[in-house]
């Protein structure tokens, strides 16, 4: 388990009603941020520490992994030029009681703070780039110690016990976000009805999609399994991010059993493009294992237009991000 703080002078109305945390992907430049890109390592069961005009307002446990998610349209005007596309966390939230100003108490936090990526300024102010960065253990039992006898608690047996989430939000919010998307796919008038039933179909990996990733692919890339009754079309850049020649473009395919499909999906696996399998940081390797999902693996080779396609899922899908606490 790991410990977050999160900094919400913004969305915190928004997130902590939700529950949620959101950031874009990247900088309005298109830099990455060290800070968006920690939303891909939260893991179920994660602490998080909510960070709101200058005290902590709120303290919350992960209910999921990061995942792909479009910006809240609750946001309203709020963050007018992020991107449309960013990630997602969900998260449980509590209200403190006790809502602590850690500026008050920087004679006992100082010490503790990460010498990098640090939540606050020596003197105590908080930093106005931050949004999600972790915090070491020590950090969290001591802000847990000013804030009260329950968070105290929680940080205390955080990855003693196995974490109490719901592990269907994140496919759920998936979903949500797709439908929307076939919903505005039904009624294009400009698409031509006969292309509208295969981009949707393509949607489940089935149709014409599936036929056109049968003409590159034979077997599932893991499993080798390769009764087409078993196996899925894939997308490699995900349905929901594509324009609709990629929604059926074979080269954006792989044959897949559901299982692997799940784990590339969600960006638990990719690979590289030398056909090296890349596990992420954040998935549970003994699950993967017995799945006969292993490090080191190799999936074979790629075509150039599958290549293509994996640079996007490792850069936009995939869940990497360094661990720099302990």
């Amino acid at each position: 388990m790991r410990f977050w703080w999160v900094n919400q002078n913004q969305t915190f109305e928004q997130e902590s009603r939700g529950g949620y945390l959101w950031s874009p992907k990247r900088n309005r430049n298109g830099a990455r941020n060290p800070y968006y890109e920690n939303m891909r390592g939260v893991t179920p069961g994660d602490v998080v520490f909510s960070f709101r005009n200058r005290t902590i307002a709120a303290v919350g446990v992960a209910q999921s992994y990061g995942y792909e998610c479009p910006k809240p349209t609750e946001f309203g005007t709020i963050g007018a030029n992020w991107e449309m596309v960013g990630w997602r966390a969900d998260v449980a939230y509590t209200l403190t009681h006790n809502p602590v100003e850690p500026r008050k108490h920087m004679e006992l936090l100082r010490p503790l703070m990460p010498q990098r990526y640090a939540p606050l300024q020596p003197n105590g102010n908080g930093i106005q780039n931050l949004y999600l960065t972790e915090i070491p253990r020590a950090f969290a039992e001591a802000l847990a110690g000013l804030i009260g006898v329950e968070v105290r608690e929680l940080v205390s047996t955080s990855g003693d016990k196995p974490a109490l989430t719901e592990p269907n939000l994140a496919a759920r919010g998936i979903d949500e976000w797709e439908d929307r998307i076939q919903d505005s796919i039904k009624t294009n008038k400009t698409i031509p009805e006969t292309d509208r039933v295969a981009i949707i179909r393509a949607r489940r990996g089935q149709g014409l999609f599936k036929q056109n990733v049968m003409r590159i692919e034979k077997e599932c890339r893991i499993t080798k399994v390769d009764d087409p009754a078993h196996l899925m079309g894939s997308h490699i850049k995900p349905w929901r991010d594509s324009e609709n020649n990629e929604r059926l473009d074979g080269e954006n395919g792989l044959l897949l059993t559901p299982s692997i499909d799940h784990l590339f999906d969600r960006g638990f696996i990719t690979f590289k493009d030398d056909g090296g399998v890349v596990i992420s940081p954040v998935a549970d390797t003994l699950s993967l294992k017995r799945m006969g999902v292993e490090a080191g693996m190799s999936a074979g080779s790629f075509s150039r237009g599958q290549r293509g396609y994996l640079e996007f899922h490792r850069d936009e899908v995939f869940l990497t991000t360094a661990r720099t606490q302990t």
